[in-house]
C-alpha cells in the first residue's frame, strides 16, 4: 500500500481572505488536519466550510502523537499540518514532526502561502537581497544582547518576532547595540489595526511611550533592523 503524505499548509496571518485556492482544496481533501490550536484553526475551517476533523498537534505532545500520525500515513491517508497563522515551522510547531517523517522516508509537501516574516520584509523599505531571521530571541537579556551584537556586525537586515510586552525592551537593546540604525515595527499585519512604523530605535521608543504603550501593550510585532555601520 502506498503511504500517505503530509502537507504543510500555510494559512492567513490575520485576514482570513489571504489563503490560496490550493490550500483550501487540500484542507478539504484530507481526513485529518493537525493543528497547533484547534480553537484557532476551527475559525478558518468554518469560514471556508471545511468539514475536516482537527487533531491537536504541538511540540509538547509530539512524542504522544508521532506514532498515531505515522499509523495514519501508513494506512495511505494524507494529512495536513497548520499552525495558528502563517507558514508552519517558522517559529511555530512542526520541525520535530517533519524531521522524523523525512528521515523515515515519508513524503512531506509544501502548500505555500502567507508568512509574517516575508510580508513585513516586503513592505519595510529595508534591503531584502540578504536578511537574517532570528525568530523569537532568548529571554535572557545577556543572551539577547550577544546575539544582536553578533549579527549586527554583518550589516544585513535583521528580522525578529516579538511580543507586545517585550517590544520596548527590545528597542532599548537595539539602541544600546547600534545607536545608528533604521528600525521598522510591523504590527498586526493584514488585520484592522495594521501599522508600520519606521525610524531609529530611540525614536520608536519615544513614539510608543507617547501612546502610553507600556501600560497598554497590544499587537503582534515583526521587528526589522538595518544597522548603520
Amino acid at each position: 500500500m502506498e503511504k500517505g503524505k503530509l502537507y504543510i499548509v500555510s494559512t492567513p496571518i490575520g485576514n482570513l481572505g489571504d489563503i490560496t485556492y490550493r490550500a483550501v482544496e487540500i484542507l478539504k481533501s484530507v481526513p485529518f488536519v493537525l493543528a497547533e490550536d484547534t480553537r484557532e484553526s476551527v475559525k478558518l475551517l468554518r469560514k471556508y466550510e471545511i468539514q475536516t476533523q482537527l487533531i491537536s498537534y504541538r511540540d509538547q505532545n509530539h512524542l504522544r502523537m508521532i506514532e498515531k500520525i505515522k499509523e495514519k500515513l501508513d494506512m495511505g491517508l494524507n494529512l495536513a499540518l497548520v499552525s495558528d497563522s502563517g507558514t508552519p515551522l517558522i517559529s511555530d510547531p512542526g520541525f520535530k514532526l517533519v524531521r522524523e517523517l523525512k528521515v523515515q522516508g515519508y513524503v512531506v509537501e509544501s502548500i505555500p502561502g502567507p508568512s509574517a516574516l516575508i510580508a513585513a520584509l516586503s513592505i519595510s523599505g529595508l534591503p531584502t537581497d540578504k536578511f537574517i531571521f532570528l525568530g523569537f530571541l532568548p529571554k535572557s537579556d545577556t543572551k539577547r544582547k550577544k546575539l544582536l551584537e553578533k549579527y549586527f556586525e554583518l550589516g544585513d537586515t535583521i528580522v525578529i518576532y516579538e511580543s507586545p510586552k517585550r517590544v520596548l525592551d527590545l528597542l532599548h537593546l537595539i539602541n544600546e547595540c547600534t545607536s545608528a540604525n533604521t528600525t521598522v515595527l510591523a504590527k498586526d499585519l493584514t488585520k484592522i489595526r495594521e501599522e508600520v512604523l519606521i525610524g531609529e530605535a530611540i525614536e520608536l521608543i519615544s513614539l510608543l511611550k507617547d501612546r502610553d504603550f507600556e501600560n497598554h501593550p497590544h499587537g503582534e510585532f515583526v521587528v526589522l533592523v538595518k544597522p548603520s555601520l
